[in-house]
């Protein structure tokens, strides 16, 4: 009879990074945009633009200090939201370049050209998410400050009152040697925060029904108070501030994140007509919210602006821009964006330019790339293992797609125009580096919800367990 020593180690099973398929992504995000940027200067002047190579080099150097950075700090992280930001980035400013060579709106009334800086506000972005990256090690940390973030919002909201309005909303502050900002791009990611702790702490007692009506379970009211201080500090930001894109945002995103975390219908239906009442209220007397109301419905309307009278709006613009691109488009430099007046080219309108020369083709896989950047968010809050995750990372997602939604809405005449910014496209520095850094969050959950187990200890039992054979 023989005795044989057989000794069992558990080893750790290495899950794929899918590092080296973020590189390729990043590969063809960088050669696209620079691609088109040398699309506009043969359609614009025959030859290649003079700053094809630096521009080339500039965009190479931030995807990939990006990606190494995302090598060493969240090796695990979802592969394609780099990539995918980092295209709708760089498209972005080929799309404002391109803008910037038609003189009618590259007047130093307007700001002047503006590629350059919306470049710069880029590479602060990025410079941004490589912080978040390096600062923030576990999402979870984010909880501990749930009301500390509410009130910091709060006086991101608040600090446009005390600016002069400009286009007529106050949603500006003015920095000296910054320039302007826009405080509720960087309130929606803290009001998220805020959204995500409140709500796993208190999600039980607003799940609780009372009654039965019309095939909903009602609320209780005892429970109506959060959505009602919520509703009606939206509607002091749309009178105040005459900010309808802003509390649109605040609100939708409270009544995603509430529906998420309760699954209740009836909290979706309380929103919905709460958001109803309140915008007719305000658009009745608000006369920045009435015009853009009467632009929607009677976009042929004619106006009279600085002295020159029978001109359309901007939407009637909007729409001439998508029926004269077709299918395939004109050509990247070859619309007529020129006819859509003032700074709307380049921010609320630049999905027209899209439109007209990248045609229903180009503006559909614009519109695709948010769309899977989004599904790539709840698919990282599906995956998260932890409560406070998923609703961060539902309410980031949800805050992303309601900002594209009311954007692309507006601009095609679906619902009236907000105001807000396209994101990563449009021209806006606080909107590009705002959305960096909401994607650097939804990346670290995604690090810490794809990374693998730790391997378990090896039992000394198993190492001294014996096989006895005859």
């Amino acid at each position: 009879m023989s005795v044989v020593t057989n000794t069992t180690t558990i080893g750790a099973i290495e899950a794929p990074s899918r590092r080296n398929t973020e590189l390729l992504m990043l590969a063809f995000a960088v050669a696209i945009p620079v691609f088109a940027y040398a699309n506009v200067g043969l359609a614009k002047d025959g030859s290649l633009p003079a700053g094809m190579l630096g521009y080339g080099v500039g965009l190479s150097l931030l995807a990939g200090i990006a990606h190494l950075m995302m090598r060493k700090f969240a090796r695990y992280a979802d592969p394609l939201m780099l990539p995918i930001a980092t295209l709708l980035n760089g498209l972005g400013l080929v799309l404002i370049w391109r803008l910037d060579q038609e003189p009618a709106i590259t007047t130093a009334a307007l700001g002047g050209p503006m590629a350059a800086k919306q470049l710069m506000w880029s590479t602060v972005g990025v410079a941004l998410f490589l912080g978040v990256l390096l600062v923030l090690k576990d999402h979870r940390v984010l909880q501990r400050y749930t009301y500390i973030s509410m009130v910091v919002a709060l006086v991101l909201l608040i600090l446009p009152m005390f600016f002069p309005a400009r286009f007529g909303a106050r949603i500006w502050i003015t920095i000296p040697g910054l320039g302007s900002l826009q405080p509720g791009e960087f309130a929606k990611i803290i009001i998220a925060i805020f959204f995500a702790g409140y709500l796993m702490v208190k999600r039980d007692a607003l799940a609780l029904a009372s009654r039965r009506f019309m095939g909903m379970y009602l609320p209780r009211g005892r429970d109506l108070g959060p959505i009602i201080a919520i509703w009606a500090l939206s509607l002091m930001i749309l009178v105040f501030e005459t900010d309808l894109g802003t509390s649109l945002l605040f609100f939708g995103l409270f009544v995603i994140m509430l529906y998420v975390a309760t699954e209740r219908t009836s909290w979706v239906v309380f929103g919905l007509t709460l958001s109803a009442v309140g915008a007719v209220t305000v658009a009745s007397f608000a006369g920045h919210v009435q015009g853009r109301v009467n632009d929607w419905l009677n976009p042929l309307a004619t106006k009279c602006v600085n002295g020159e009278c029978g001109l359309v709006t901007e939407t009637a613009q909007s729409m001439f821009s998508f029926g004269s691109g077709g299918l395939f488009g004109s050509g990247l430099g070859q619309g007529y964006s020129r006819f859509i007046g003032g700074i709307a080219p380049k921010s609320d309108y630049i999905l027209a330019t899209v439109g007209e020369e990248l045609g229903l083709t180009g503006l559909m896989a614009i519109i695709l790339l948010y769309g899977l950047l989004i599904e790539r968010g709840i698919r990282t809050a599906l995956a998260a293992r932890d409560p406070f995750g998923k609703l961060l990372a539902i309410g980031l997602s949800g805050a992303f797609a309601l900002q594209v939604f009311v954007v692309a809405g507006g601009v095609t005449g679906l619902i009236p125009l907000t105001g807000m910014t396209m994101p990563f496209i449009a021209q806006g520095g606080s909107s590009v580096i705002a959305n960096w850094a909401l994607v650097a969050i939804l990346l670290r959950i995604s690090d810490t919800a794809r990374r693998p187990a730790p391997a378990p200890a090896p039992s000394p039992d198993a190492e001294m367990t014996q096989v006895v054979r005859p």
